[in-house]
């Protein structure tokens, strides 16, 4: 028997699908026979009335598979699924066979046999099927597994579960040993012959079945907080599995549930939040049909900008941005997602630099944008704490030239993306960032002619500089994860949640708002670089732990760094349209004083005039506090500084 499974598997796809093909061919014809052996009661049948019923249902049965197409299905994977897809083949096939039937009227065909033939033929081919999956997944199993297979338990509820689970039942290498079902819906019962716990006995479980891997397949929305949730019931129990998640549903193709989908956890599954939904008729308000210009556009936020955009159909998306290979890198990415999803969009590259006005000029001149995102920014605060002059320079002599040009061409809406870092900034790229919000802020008081706005939000999950792709690499090799302060904590969003927090609230602006976003609690890093040790199977090495695998070691402060980031300067922020956007309501600078101020900046830049673009900085921005100005009070959370000031 095995020689026979090696040289069927062994067989091209096409070639398995054919035996598969000539095996349901045969089993047709039995149950045609059988059904005329049991309608009529006897063992000798007519032939010519054999024929024809036979034909008539070989025939149904290939429309019906044209239309619910059951081979699609990979029988060494059979499941409930599979089963399903041939079940609901079938029920065409009855509706077929008895519309021939009642059409044609043969004579010595009872119509019963329109349900008997295909009820015979769903019983047949699903048992085919079965064995042939109980029969083939064990060699593979042998054939693929050089050690013994990981133990793994399947956490969810719903057909994200059911799928899993029954996935893992047939992956080389893997055995289920359990299923935790939160719903409570099928606890008590078996699937894939393994019993479903419920998830008050989690610990209990986990403790006696000694699991190499999790496998969470709670992929419906508003489930982050509960992963989170589960995730620190983990830490909690001691237990170190690694643990894997299953994306959306709703990205995941019905009937092609598998192991493969499963990915790693991801940072973003810690925030205790979920995603926030954008708002439809927000989305595309400002660039369907339009010209929309994205500065930055090779970056991390100015990147899904584009993907985005392109999304909704602009007349012309035109992409900027000053280095080479990133503005090649997007485009050539943005070309293959149009090609891909038959979007017309224009697509037009402009390699600039924006900080240059005569850059800027051309630029507007040429392509007469409708809609500006303006991503375009030096965002790592020690860099741009090393190199004042190139820093300010590329963010507010970028923002004053692109708003300016707007104007003068007749831009609708010109959108900044700023950062939570511009309030009460410690660094000059917080410093500058705020002026760039002044600047904004400044021209939508004096002109109607473009409607301003800016987007403030904060640190950015996946994005260039986070530290979340440094702390996989040393969590890699072995540690140390470093942090700068173990009570250091952050505001996160996910790339996608950025660019559509940007896109919503350009749609929403009147002129002159800055707008954020409700980011939920601010998250410690030491917490979230403990939980992406843990998350990878292993263990924090510490006084507590002294054997454990990857210590977190910490490095101090970096020029510039707070403890903590905020995203209002004042409070009572007025609400939106969007339930999870506010305005920030904030005092806008007049732009006389914006102007004099830039008179004297553009010579000191020129002059690389470092200290005195510092002070020029705190001039402009009252609340700027210099890293190097500060108290150990001044860079400690209001509700630490609180406190001290009631001792």
């Amino acid at each position: 028997m095995m020689p026979l499974i090696r040289r069927m598997i062994a067989l091209p796809r096409a070639v398995r699908h054919a035996v598969v093909m000539l095996a349901d061919i045969f089993a047709c014809l039995i149950a045609a026979w059988a059904a005329f052996s049991i309608r009529l009661g006897v063992t000798q049948v007519d032939f010519d009335d054999y024929v024809v019923i036979s034909a008539y249902s070989l025939g149904c049965w290939t429309l019906a598979s044209l239309i619910v197409r059951p081979y699609r299905s990979t029988v060494r994977y059979t499941g409930r699924h599979t089963i399903i897809l041939v079940g609901r083949a079938t029920i065409v096939m009855v509706a077929l066979l008895a519309f021939v039937i009642l059409l044609t009227q043969p004579a010595g065909v009872p119509r019963t046999l329109s349900i008997l033939v295909p009820v015979l033929f769903f019983c047949f081919i699903a048992t085919l099927r079965v064995v042939l999956s109980s029969l083939i997944q064990p060699y593979l199993e042998g054939r693929d597994s050089t050690s013994a297979p990981k133990r793994v338990i399947v956490y969810g509820a719903g057909s994200a579960m059911q799928q899993i689970a029954v996935a893992v039942g047939r992956e080389p290498g893997l055995r289920l040993v359990g299923i935790i079902d939160h719903s409570g819906k099928e606890v008590g019962g078996l699937l894939e012959g393994v019993p479903i716990w419920h998830e008050s006995d989690l610990e209990e479980v986990l403790a006696g079945a000694n699991i190499d891997e999790l496998f969470l397949a709670n992929a419906e929305k508003g489930q982050r907080a509960k992963r989170r949730e589960l995730l620190d019931r983990l830490r909690a129990s001691g237990m170190r599995p690694h643990v894997r998640v299953l994306p959306s549903i709703a990205d995941v193709a019905y009937d092609k549930v598998s192991v493969s989908d499963l990915r790693p956890i991801e940072i973003g599954d810690l925030l205790g939040r979920d995603p926030v939904e954008p708002v439809p008729e927000l989305i595309g308000r400002n660039i369907m049909a339009r010209r929309v210009l994205v500065t930055g556009a090779g970056g991390s936020i100015g990147s899904e900008l584009c993907r985005q955009i392109l999304h909704q159909s602009p007349a012309q998306l035109i992409i900027a941005d000053q280095s080479e290979y990133a503005l090649y890198a997007i485009d050539h990415e943005l070309r293959d997602m149009a090609r891909e999803s038959g979007i017309k969009a224009e697509i037009v590259s402009e390699l600039v630099d924006v900080a240059n006005e005569h850059e800027v000029e051309r630029l507007f001149s040429e392509r007469q944008p409708q809609t500006i995102y303006h991503a375009a920014a030096y965002k790592h605060v020690p860099l741009v704490e090393a190199n004042v002059a190139a820093g300010i320079r590329n963010n507010v002599t970028s923002t004053l030239y692109c708003a300016l040009a707007a104007e003068r061409h007749g831009t609708d809406r010109f959108i900044l993306v700023s950062t939570d870092k511009a309030v009460r900034p410690t660094n000059v790229m917080g410093a500058s960032k705020r002026v760039c919000e002044q600047i904004i802020q400044a021209r939508a008081a004096v002109q109607d002619r473009t409607c301003f706005s800016a987007v403030r939000f904060g640190n950015v999950l996946g994005s260039s500089g986070s530290v979340v792709p440094r702390f996989r690499e040393q969590i890699q090799h072995g540690g140390p994860v470093t942090i700068t302060h173990r009570d250091v904590t952050r505001f996160f969003m996910t790339i996608p949640e950025a660019a559509q927090l940007v896109i919503q609230a350009g749609a929403m602006a009147e002129g002159g708002e800055i707008f954020l976003l409700d980011m939920g609690e601010p998250v410690r890093i030491a917490d979230l670089a403990r939980s992406l040790i843990e998350l990878s199977g292993l263990e924090v090495r510490d006084e507590l732990n002294p054997d454990g695998d990857i210590e977190i070691v910490e490095v101090g402060l970096r020029p510039g760094e707070k403890l903590y980031e905020e995203l209002l300067i004042n409070d009572a922020p007025l609400p939106t349209r969007h339930p999870r956007i506010v305005n920030a309501h904030e005092q806008r600078p007049e732009w006389r004083d914006i102007e004099q101020a830039i008179a004297t900046l553009v010579p000191l830049i020129e002059n690389n005039a470092h200290q005195d673009l510092v002070d020029w900085l705190k001039e402009q921005v009252e609340e700027f506090n210099h890293d190097r100005d500060r108290t150990e009070d001044d860079i400690a959370p209001p509700a630490m500084r609180n406190r001290a000031r009631t001792r």
